[in-house]
């Protein structure tokens, strides 16, 4: 049998039949089945990839619109944060300034303070001499005296005991002593 269609199909066009050109009923069942794939694609495939590719854009334009918003509040955060900034560095020249005026001042009053507390030792402390030197006036001239009144008794060869009488010899032998010291100081 197999043989019998060779010798069929051989001789019934052999020299008509072109390998590259198929025939017309090949192209017409072609035809229709490429129609009805075209008409499932284009009914069903099409509009799902349309409506995959509308999401995938719009999801890309939400996703830019997103980024632009966060883009925009990172600006403002930016903008915010150096205005704190700014405010910051003020506030803090402000501060860093009033530091420096309160040390001048303290550095000042401390100035004083020790000035006035200087003085103040250095009265007390010439008040303290003056009263010093007074009381050694005082005793130099009582001793001066009672040494003068010994001399002057061993002199005379009496003993002075005229307390009053003696006291004021003392006191004219110092006053003109004083008086001798300031003559010669002042000739100085």
């Amino acid at each position: 049998m197999l043989s019998t269609l060779v010798t069929f199909a051989a001789t019934e066009g052999g020299a008509a039949n072109n390998p590259l050109l198929p025939a017309i009923y090949d192209i017409m069942w072609s035809a229709v089945c490429f129609v009805v794939i075209l008409g499932i694609f284009w009914k069903v495939v099409l509009p799902k990839m349309q409506a995959l590719l509308d999401q995938r854009a719009e999801a890309i334009e939400g996703n830019i619109a997103k980024a632009d918003e966060a883009q925009r509040q990172a600006e403002a955060a930016l903008e915010q944060y150096t205005a704190q900034l700014a405010e910051a560095r003020i506030e803090a020249g402000e501060i860093r300034e009033a530091a420096r005026e309160d040390g001048k001042k303290i550095v000042t009053e401390a100035k004083d303070a020790a000035s006035s507390e200087a003085a103040r030792i250095t009265a007390t402390a010439h008040t303290q001499i003056e009263a010093e030197r007074q009381s050694a006036l005082v005793s130099l001239r009582s001793e001066v005296g009672s040494l003068a009144l010994d001399l002057a008794g061993g002199v005379v060869g009496e003993a002075m005991t005229d307390d009053a009488k003696a006291q004021a010899v003392v006191d004219r032998f110092l006053a003109e002593l004083e008086a001798s010291d300031t003559a010669e100081a002042a000739a100085k």
